[in-house]
């Protein structure tokens, strides 16, 4: 990497929009962890000069990734977030013994000592357990010598299609405060915008490799496609016919409210649902937050079937080079779990002009 001005390690990196985002802002990341192997396939396909220990990094001792530099180190990454979730309220307690893996985190940074620390998460970690974990958080980094800058941003404020908040703590060795990135001016970027030339897709396509069905016409479209001709991820879950016929009931904007309650028999209480069900995406806003998309059954704006891996990773801000590895619900996962890389990118250019 040209110009390097950072040295960066990737803790819990998934597929890698993380650091997909930091060696834009110019950090060469050397080292990343990850425990799923079809996620450190993706990482490794993608990030080719990195070293990935796929492995849990409850078995890893940091003493021995050995970097020597003279630039700064930032350890970053984003430990498990599901218990934390607003969406997964049966995980958001003290037993997860997931929701302790960021004991791990702040077990590197005591042994590393880096220049930097980015920690990532959900929003919720704030109030899971009346903001327990969150304060531990703080607590242990200050402990540590570090000044710490927690702040939530909106990935739409910074480029990215999509209405996704995430919670940063942003902690500094040289007792530096950090003010959250400056958001870009003028509108948000759309969905129409972001998904305007990728392929016509019908529901259950399986042909990984197709080309573009037009020109890009917009800013966004053009830089993530670059000059590719084709591109992967052209892949749709199948539903099934029943399924199907609910999409045509729901506009723009609407959710499984629109479905007529004679197509819902199967829900014992479909008032239940959560509001992100059956949410058809509109063409002229930003996007919801593009999560589990399958399981909640996100549908394309026009088209009556869900969202293509390659549509969900634009709407993450993935460029279209990047290739997902894995089975069809692998990489789906992969996309709905990873940091929007334009985010993250934002995040690393305001440490990056701090340091």
């Amino acid at each position: 990497m040209k110009d390097k001005k950072a040295i960066g390690i990737d803790l819990f990196s998934g597929a890698g929009g993380m650091s997909l985002g930091a060696e834009n802002a110019g950090i060469e990341v050397q080292v990343a962890i990850e425990a799923d192997k079809s996620a450190a396939e993706t990482y490794v396909r993608n990030h080719k000069h990195t070293r990935m220990i796929c492995d849990d990094i409850r078995n890893i001792d940091a003493n021995d990734l050995q970097i020597k530099t003279d630039l700064p180190v930032i350890v970053f990454g984003g430990p498990p977030c599901q218990g934390f979730s607003s969406s997964n309220k049966r995980t958001s307690n003290k037993d997860n013994e997931k929701n302790w893996l960021f004991e791990e985190f702040i077990r590197f940074i005591r042994d590393i000592k880096p220049d930097w620390v980015v920690l990532e998460n959900v929003t919720g970690l704030a109030s899971t357990e009346g903001g327990f974990f969150y304060n531990r958080i703080l607590e242990k980094i200050d402990d540590l010598g570090y000044t710490n800058s927690p702040m939530i941003l909106t990935a739409s404020d910074y480029g990215v299609p999509q209405n996704r908040n995430r919670l940063f703590i942003i902690a500094s060795r040289e007792n530096i405060s950090i003010r959250p990135p400056e958001p870009k001016k003028g509108r948000k970027i759309t969905v129409g915008e972001a998904l305007c030339d990728l392929p016509l897709l019908n529901n259950g396509a399986s042909k990984d490799l197709l080309p573009y069905r037009a020109e890009a016409n917009n800013t966004y479209a053009r830089k993530m496609r670059g000059r590719k001709t084709k591109c992967t991820g052209n892949l749709v879950s199948r539903n099934a016919e029943y399924i199907l016929e609910r999409y045509v009931y729901i506009g723009q904007g609407e959710n499984w409210e629109a479905i007529p309650e004679a197509l819902m028999s199967n829900y014992k209480d479909r008032s239940r649902c959560h509001t992100g069900v059956y949410r058809r995406l509109k063409s002229d806003e930003p996007s919801v937050v593009i999560g589990n998309y399958r399981k909640n059954m996100l549908i394309h704006p026009e088209q009556n079937r869900g969202l293509s891996v390659r549509e969900a990773a634009r709407i993450q801000s993935f460029p279209d080079k990047f290739e997902f590895c894995g089975n069809l619900g692998l990489q789906q996962q992969q996309v709905g779990n990873a940091v929007p890389p334009l985010l993250a990118e934002a995040v690393f250019k305001t440490v990056i002009s701090a340091t």
